[in-house]
């Protein structure tokens, strides 16, 4: 865990490097081709963009191309509790050490750069020494100028659900801009998947790509349906059971059928796909901690469970999950700056018993418990502050049945999980 911390405070600290999220090819491009153009090297790159989701369809393809004995490498934003978790080559994650070869050799281009254009190129220097099936990279944020566009000719780009999520980084902060920065500038002669959208999306997804000369998979052509308790993926030609004790959301299990979907086009069977869900879980994504040191320190009757919902779109979903639950809820509530956090929170009213603001710990970027509380009382939620996680547990827990969630950024989520 230390050598993580090192790593990410090096890239920091470092006068070549910029943490300022700053869209822009031209830099990355030229470091590419003085680097040979290792990019060229990956074949059957499966480019995963949109505001809310990637990690999750990622991953469900990731273990389904695996159980179909085909191998994977994957690049994913952000790391919860190990920068190691950033670079998937086959069967292994990056060591500290070959992350750090790959810097040194960045080093030298003397090119200044972004943190996630540096990690970007750590990915794809080690990925173009692999021989492997499938190339699976997560964008980071919207999709024209993000630095994981740089592949020519992609298999596949699968876009997930698009909201209002990072409509800080456009001059005009709208949703139509987003909409036209991931969409718009997407790849000819491709597979392009399109996820589960609202109807006005949709409808705007279908007009950008009007003259795209790829071949579009629309949501329409596979549905999800419940029966009695249990959801089925479905299409034209099959059904699939989820079953899954694992996935707690409609959100989620709507990335899952779109996995699903491209997964049966890289020819993987319906059995292998079966055989796979129950197996699937995804860290900081609707987990309940089942064991580990924060477990040990409850109570019996409490139960916790983390989310790095961020986004309004995310805290619905949530939130229509939460209604489900019939014991008491309480929540732990953290925040990076750059959010909307009194349009987030507003989802949250009469849901929580009782909310604890919390600053992220190791987070410049965090909101202070302070102004996060006073944005709950605002919205009527009973609120106060904590200090840290563990004093934010002292304020909730007791002998009390109840559901403990701890929500509001993926950052926080990594702390916790190294806490456990």
């Amino acid at each position: 865990m230390s050598q993580s911390i090192n790593l990410y405070n090096q890239l920091a600290k470092h006068k070549l490097f910029n943490k300022t999220i700053n869209f822009d090819l031209k830099r990355i491009t030229l470091a590419l081709k003085l680097l040979g153009s290792p990019e060229k090297k990956l074949n059957n790159v499966i480019s995963i963009l949109g505001e809310s989701g990637k990690y999750t369809t990622l991953f469900s393809l990731k273990s389904f191309i695996e159980a179909n004995n085909q191998t994977v490498s994957a690049y994913i934003s952000p790391s919860l509790q190990d920068i190691r978790e950033r670079f998937y080559m086959r069967n292994r994650y990056l060591a500290h050490e070959e992350i750090k070869d790959a810097i040194k050799q960045i080093e030298k281009l003397k090119i200044p750069l972004t943190i996630f254009e540096v990690l970007t190129l750590i990915y794809i220097l080690n990925a173009s020494k692999l021989n492997v099936d499938y190339h699976l990279t997560e964008c980071g944020a919207l999709w024209e100028k993000d630095s994981v566009n740089v592949f020519d000719f992609p298999l596949a780009q699968v876009v997930t659900n698009i909201n209002l999520q990072h409509k800080n980084f456009l001059k005009k902060k709208t949703l139509d801009g987003i909409i036209h920065q991931d969409v718009g500038f997407l790849s000819n002669f491709t597979k392009i998947y399109i996820g589960k959208q609202t109807p006005y999306v949709l409808k705007k997804i279908k007009k950008h790509l009007k003259k795209n000369k790829s071949k579009v998979i629309y949501p329409s052509e596979w549905s999800l349906v419940k029966k009695n308790k249990t959801y089925y993926y479905q299409d034209q030609n099959l059904k699939i059971r989820i079953n899954t004790k694992n996935l707690h959301s409609k959100g989620l299990l709507e990335n899952l059928g779109h996995a699903i979907k491209i997964a049966l086009d890289l020819k993987i069977s319906k059995k292998i796909i079966e055989k796979t869900i129950p197996k699937l879980i995804f860290v900081g994504r609707f987990q309940y901690l089942k064991k580990g040191k924060i477990k040990n320190k409850l109570h019996k009757n409490e139960k916790v469970m983390i989310d790095g919902a961020h986004a309004t779109a995310d805290a619905k979903n949530l939130a229509n999950y939460l209604k489900t639950i019939k014991l008491p809820k309480y929540g732990i509530w953290a925040m990076t700056k750059n959010k909307e956090p009194d349009l987030f929170i507003k989802e949250f009213r009469n849901i929580f018993h009782k909310l604890v603001t919390m600053p992220i710990e190791n987070e410049n970027s965090s909101v202070s418990a302070n102004e996060l509380n006073k944005i709950a009382i605002k919205n009527k939620i009973n609120s106060e502050v904590s200090n840290n996680f563990i004093d934010a547990l002292k304020k909730i827990s007791n002998k009390e049945k109840k559901l403990i969630v701890c929500f509001g950024s993926l950052y926080n989520c990594g702390n916790i999980l190294n806490k456990n």
